[in-house]
Parts: structure tokens; C-alpha cells; sequence
């Protein structure tokens, strides 16, 4: 067996969601929570699938956004992950709980703008996932003007009041 790293390719300020599902009706059940979640949305997805011809299966509204993916998932090769990457002005936040109630859906590895890494065990059979490298470890603890900046970043943003 192997321990292996593969670097999530995307633009810089790109969101996207890795996890894990168990059944091809993933493609099909997500596009559709998706669409009739937030009207106009615009994402690529990608799913591994696990049997059968196990194929990258695909959807998504942007065809550069669907493109990434399917170029994440084949090179990750974790059988029944999936990667969704979400257009701009989109963010997991408006999807995640959605996401989670879709029933195929096992876990979520992780949902972020970040540069990752996802860590990979590769044994004869296939690939698992082990998990993910989710940015850059902490530099310090936040201070009292730290925690006035986040406070008032959120309001900015409009996620607070």
C-alpha cells in the first residue's frame, strides 16, 4: 500500500465541496437539489464511481466548472468521492445543508476556498481517502482586535447582524 497526495487543481479564490457519497444516483440527486436550491446556480460535480464500469460520472451548469471537476475526481480516484465546484459568488455555506440531506451523500471531507491537499491510500484494490490538507495550520491566537475584525468582517459580508 501507498500514502499518496493529490494537490486539488483549481483557480485561487474557487469554492468547492469533497466528500463522499455511495451510489451513482449522486449525479443526478445533487444537480437536482442544486438547481431548485439556488436558482441561476453555477457548479461542476464529479462522482467516482465505485463498481460496475466505474466511470468519473458528471453534471453541472458551467462547462468549465464540470470540466474541473471530472480532471479533480479521475486524478483522485477514490472510489465514491465526489467534487463540486461551486461558480463565483457562490459559497458552501448556501448549499451544505442541502447537500447533506441529499440521501446519498456519506460525509464531507471538506468546503473551502483553501489550497488542498487530499491524502490518499492506494492499496491493489483502489483508492480510499484518508482525508484532506484544508489550508495552512494556525499562526497564533486571535486577539480582542482579532476577534473585533471577524465580528465585523461577517456583518460587512452580511452573514451577521
Amino acid at each position: 500500500m501507498n500514502i499518496l497526495i493529490e494537490k486539488i487543481n483549481k483557480p485561487e479564490d474557487l469554492n468547492f465541496i469533497f466528500g463522499q457519497s455511495h451510489f451513482i444516483k449522486t449525479v443526478e440527486d445533487v444537480y437536482e437539489m442544486l438547481v431548485s436550491s439556488v436558482p441561476g446556480i453555477k457548479f461542476g460535480l464529479a462522482f467516482c464511481e465505485a463498481s460496475g464500469p466505474s466511470l468519473v460520472r458528471w453534471a453541472g451548469t458551467d462547462e468549465a466548472l464540470v470540466e474541473l471537476a471530472k480532471e479533480n475526481a479521475f486524478r483522485i480516484g477514490a472510489g465514491h468521492s465526489f467534487i463540486l465546484f461551486l461558480g463565483e459568488g457562490y459559497f458552501p455555506i448556501n448549499v451544505l445543508t442541502n447537500l447533506k440531506r441529499v440521501p446519498e451523500i456519506v460525509s464531507i471531507f471538506c468546503a473551502t476556498a483553501n489550497e488542498t491537499e487530499v491524502v490518499l491510500l492506494e492499496t491493489e484494490k483502489g483508492r480510499a481517502v484518508l482525508g484532506v490538507v484544508d489550508g495552512q495550520s494556525p499562526k497564533g491566537i486571535e486577539t480582542e482586535e482579532d476577534v473585533e475584525v471577524r465580528k465585523s468582517f461577517l456583518r460587512m459580508i452580511g452573514y451577521k447582524f
